[in-house]
């Protein structure tokens, strides 16, 4: 299957841009097909430099690269395009454009409008005071304006010979119904009453988006056209150009709208909407694409982690949902961090270690920074969060009274000196060769019963020990300063016997 993605370079790449590239890459990809990278940048006004730059970028960081169109840029700045059916930058391709839209008037599917602004804007002032509150060129007011339909054929050819400014209109047909199936909606059904005489050809020259790329996506022999429903209302449109030109029009599906948790639809106005936001906020490319592919398509099963290799086996369009999906960035937060889980440990240590040696320069040449790391895998969501959660490695944190104590724990500020002494003494006779976490736990809770307990051997009264939480918590705040922070006896067994004494002595002399 030939399917493609064809944006408009007027901004950044659209997380829902992003998704239909997705899309159809996986359709592609699992029908052993080939994905093509088309740029429409007929809007000239509107385009944005360095936006196709950014979207090359981002679908390479998706991991989304076209096998056709334009693949990438050659170190001198300039696009490369791979593929026989180019060029596939659509203002390249405007001669073609305005051979094709000249067959349409040669065959009578088109026409020549000549209407000012003032013409258009009095057309649209007169039918809605006529009661029509959406105005629009279509057959009910085409036979009073000024066209090659309403006017004498000497006229027309005058006008053009005189470089008049005109446009070329698609003439809808009259009473007509439009019948198509939507692989993802089934049967949809249009009246030609609702379609107006869009056009095709402007009067600079450059086509629109229904002109282009049906002629784009016949020539390069697209089987499958998968876009946002919000080209759903195009469609008799696109319908009407095959038609005209006698070729046999692709398959078509129309995913649904990304909303907001509100319920609108997602707006880059509202911000976080474009993909480079994402890319800097420090989210994986393994997890976006995992939860854009969730936005709209249910796997049919509880499983919710898919790579995208698992992607292409799993996909289906039978699956994706006709309702907009809400783009909900607890459920992105939360995939993103199973996919921080499942980085190697060695390469997830290598890539926070700069980040780190940022903040803490020691981090750079630190022969135990991947033990370091290994505390805080489970706990970390982006790589930024690193030096926060490590900063107790390479700045001993001051000793607080009112972090060490706890009264839900049963740490109070007078009994801080006896639990502080307890694990000193505790902790100093492990041999630094055994210095260990499960070691620790265990001396810790010998030694608490040794110390605390009360009775014989054989009526031994555990009450007057310490309960864990009473030596556990201090501990861990001592080490680490956190309230939230890898277990006491984890973060002990990397700081290493000598700073954790050293850290729990001074806290003793603070607070005493």
């Amino acid at each position: 299957m030939r399917t493609r993605f064809p944006p408009s370079p007027t901004g950044m790449l659209h997380v829902g841009g992003l998704r239909t590239a997705l899309y159809n890459f996986l359709l592609a990809k699992q029908t052993g097909g080939t994905f093509i990278l088309r740029i429409e940048d007929t809007d000239q006004e509107r385009s944005v430099e360095g936006a196709v730059e950014n979207i090359v970028k981002t679908l390479r960081w998706a991991g989304l690269e076209p096998d056709e169109g334009l693949t990438r840029f050659g170190a001198n700045g300039k696009p490369i395009e791979q593929g026989n059916k180019g060029p596939y930058i659509q203002s390249k391709r405007l001669k073609l454009y305005r051979e094709y839209a000249q067959k349409l008037l040669q065959s009578g599917h088109a026409y020549s409008a000549f209407d000012t602004k003032e013409e258009l804007d009095r057309m649209r002032e007169e039918e809605q005071r006529a009661g029509n509150p959406a105005p629009k060129y279509d057959l009910s007011v085409r036979m009073r304006m000024r066209n090659s339909l309403t006017m004498d054929g000497k006229e027309v050819q005058k006008k053009i010979a005189a470089s008049d400014p005109y446009v070329i209109r698609l003439k809808v047909p009259e009473s007509r119904t439009f019948i198509a199936n939507d692989e993802i909606r089934g049967k949809v059904e249009f009246k030609s009453s609702t379609v107006d005489d869009t056009v095709l050809l402007k009067s600079d020259g450059f086509p629109t988006y229904h002109l282009a790329n049906v002629v784009d996506d016949h020539l390069m022999e697209v089987d499958l056209v998968l876009r946002g429903e919000e080209w759903l209302p195009s469609l008799p449109k696109h319908l009407l150009l095959y038609e005209a030109f006698g070729w046999n029009p692709p398959k078509f599906a129309h995913v649904p709208l990304l909303l907001n948790k509100g319920g609108g639809k997602l707006s880059k106005r509202q911000g976080d909407a474009s993909a480079s936001d994402f890319i800097e906020k420090g989210y994986l490319p393994e997890a976006m694409i995992n939860f854009l592919a969730l936005l709209g398509w249910n796997p049919g099963g509880t499983e919710e982690i898919f790579s995208l290799k698992e992607l292409i086996k799993s996909f289906s369009l039978e699956r994706v949902q006709k309702g907009g999906a809400v783009f909900d960035t607890e459920k992105l937060d939360w995939l993103q961090g199973q996919w921080m889980r499942k980085i190697p440990l060695e390469e997830f240590a290598e890539s926070i270690r700069p980040v780190v040696a940022k903040q803490y320069p020691a981090a750079a040449d630190d022969a135990e920074f991947t033990k370091k790391a290994a505390l805080i895998q489970e706990r970390v969501t982006f790589f930024h969060e690193a030096p926060q959660m490590l900063s107790y490695f390479y700045e001993p944190p001051t000793s607080d009274t009112a972090l060490i104590a706890n009264k839900k724990q049963n740490v109070t500020p007078d009994l801080l000196p006896t639990i502080l002494k307890f694990l000193i003494d505790s902790l100093s006779s492990i041999p630094r060769e055994e210095w260990r976490e499960e070691v620790i736990s265990n001396v810790l809770k010998s030694s608490n019963i040794g110390l605390f307990a009360t009775g014989s051997r054989d009526t031994i009264d555990l009450s007057t020990c310490l309960n864990k939480g009473q030596y556990l918590w201090p501990l861990r705040a001592i080490l680490t300063g956190l309230s939230y922070s890898p277990g006491a006896f984890e973060v002990a067994e990397v700081l290493g016997k000598e700073e954790t004494l050293k850290r729990l002595k001074k806290a003793l002399k603070t607070l005493a």
